[in-house]
């Protein structure tokens, strides 16, 4: 029996030209760190919700991949900012290609982070309201589970080893964001996510533990919370976080915007925009400061 098979993964393109990448199942999957020296780029997605072909669009626009879907970011770094999972309907082929890169980025020195946001929290605890009409088909199991995996198990406990909250040079990254609650309780990177990962599938269960029962139970979870966006947040919150985390801005995805914009004097900024639509673009961190980058040829550099 072959331990680590060799997948191949084929997705009909719109022009009739297909996109074809293989790769080996990993012989193990062990937990990520969470704590990570400054790369020279970090190309930043979030919310990609199974739009296949224009998640690699704006990976080859960012010079992370080829046309041919292999790795060409060098040393640098490439983060997921959550919410791979529902709406469209090439999930399991958006998971497949994250799951392919981490080993052919690792092979040049970078890195592939793929934090976990809430709709990857919601399938690993069996809601499925939102996934494509395609995964919600009855399989033999009478879930959708089977389907949106691509029939293999090894993603469900890839996903498991995922993070919810990352920090990397003075960047920390999270889904949602980072609430009152959760500063309140003095924690580290490492400790919060040691702590809340033996419970992604249990994240309908009550708490008694105030960190498991703001991450799971509330709306101020680093995965749900909105209140940067839509509240009177105050710029002394925003200061207090990056003081205690020993980072200069906070990196979000959750809360859709017309654009990738930045909020209290650049400490905060979204990069959750429309990837169903033309309205699509992903975040570029360079040493010579930041850029947007569109599906088409151009790139915008971020005024703070």
């Amino acid at each position: 029996m072959i331990k680590n098979p060799k997948i191949a993964i084929s997705i009909p393109g719109a022009d009739k030209s297909d996109l074809y990448f293989s790769f080996r199942l990993k012989k193990s999957v062990e937990n990520e760190p969470s704590v990570y020296k400054h790369s020279n780029r970090i190309f930043v997605i979030s919310d990609i919700e199974g739009n296949f072909q224009t998640f690699c669009k704006l990976l080859v626009r960012g010079k992370v991949i080829n046309k041919y879907l292999q790795w060409t970011f060098s040393d640098n770094h490439l983060v997921i900012l959550g919410d791979c999972f529902d709406r469209g309907e090439q999930v399991a082929e958006c998971l497949w290609l994250i799951y392919s890169l981490e080993e052919k980025a690792r092979r040049h020195g970078g890195y592939v982070h793929f934090i976990l946001g809430n709709h990857e929290i919601m399938n690993l605890n069996g809601d499925w309201r939102y996934v494509h009409p395609k995964y919600a088909e009855e399989t033999k199991s009478k879930r959708p589970q089977a389907a949106l995996y691509g029939g293999n198990h090894e993603l469900w406990h890839w996903l498991r080893t995922k993070n919810i909250i990352e920090k990397i040079g003075e960047y920390l990254f999270v889904h949602g964001g980072i609430s009152e609650d959760i500063l309140k309780l003095n924690l580290s990177v490492p400790e919060i996510n040691k702590r809340v990962r033996p419970f992604y599938t249990k994240g309908n269960d009550s708490f008694r533990d105030p960190l498991l029962e703001i991450v799971f139970n509330s709306e101020c979870s680093p995965f749900w919370f909105r209140g940067y966006y839509n509240s009177g947040m105050k710029e002394e919150v925003i200061d207090a976080t990056l003081d205690q985390f020993g980072v200069k801005k906070i990196i979000t995805g959750h809360t859709i915007s017309e654009k990738i914009a930045t909020y209290f004097n650049g400490k905060v900024i979204n990069t959750d925009t429309d990837h169903s639509t033309e309205n699509s673009e992903a975040l570029l961190i360079t040493r010579k400061g930041l850029y947007r980058i569109y599906t088409n040829d151009k790139a915008e550099k971020i005024v703070l």
